[in-house]
């Protein structure tokens, strides 16, 4: 795949690592990567967003942000209180058609879950992946309640005629609870997609070179890696 949108269940649930670490298979693979922030929200403008913390952890990645909002509110939001031009899903498509014509992979960060708004049109993220055909990864929690809100966005990918290319879980905890395991079982049933992998708790807390030396081991074959739900069994 050229362009992978990487969206979510929700926010803070491990968006940015999940991206510095396809992208670090993939640059140690030799492969050109880009990394597109269509809307960077609670970040003032002299601090590092997401597209830093994905090349700090990654390596030599290209990245872009569109937009860039000062409160930590959804994109639509964000721009609407801040007086700024929104982001709408054509920027997002035209920016990473731009990125895909002279990179192997382009990764598109969305900004909490797949339905947030963009602009008060009401556009989003699902919108933009349909304009590029893109497929979707999800990013789901490991615990308890995960398995309806990642049934919800799979539902909603489905009835936009949009491709799931699996689910990865963003931070998996160093002791799981009997229905974490669980949920190791059910979530290709409530996805209708493959679990293609899971990031350690704590996994942007490590050395870059331990990252990138590791982040292989956190994902499964559909993204060049050797990661198996069995290894967290």
């Amino acid at each position: 795949m050229t362009v992978l949108i990487v969206s979510g269940t929700g926010t803070e649930l491990g968006k940015t690592m999940t991206t510095a670490a396809i992208a670090a298979v993939a640059l140690a693979e030799g492969r050109s990567v880009a990394v597109l922030k269509p809307a960077q929200t609670g970040v003032a403008a002299d601090e590092p967003g997401d597209v830093a913390e994905v090349r700090r952890l990654a390596g030599p990645v290209t990245g872009l942000e569109l937009a860039r909002y000062p409160e930590p509110l959804a994109p639509a939001t964000a721009a609407r209180r801040s007086g700024l031009p929104p982001v709408r899903p054509a920027d997002v498509a035209a920016a990473a058609e731009r990125l895909a014509a002279s990179h192997d992979l382009v990764l598109v960060e969305g900004a909490g879950g797949l339905l947030v708004r963009l602009d008060d049109e009401g556009g989003t993220l699902a919108d933009a992946a349909r304009l590029l055909g893109a497929p979707v990864l999800v990013v789901a929690a490991a615990g308890l309640g995960t398995l309806n809100v990642t049934a919800l966005t799979a539902e909603a990918l489905r009835s936009r005629g949009l491709a799931c290319a699996g689910v990865v879980i963003g931070s998996w905890p160093a002791s799981p609870d009997l229905a974490t395991r669980c949920n190791l079982t059910d979530f290709p049933e409530s996805a209708g997609a493959p679990l293609v992998g899971a990031l350690p708790a704590g996994a942007g807390a490590l050395a870059p070179g331990v990252f990138r030396a590791r982040a292989g081991g956190w994902l499964g074959p559909e993204f060049s890696g050797t990661w198996s739900p069995a290894d967290l069994v």
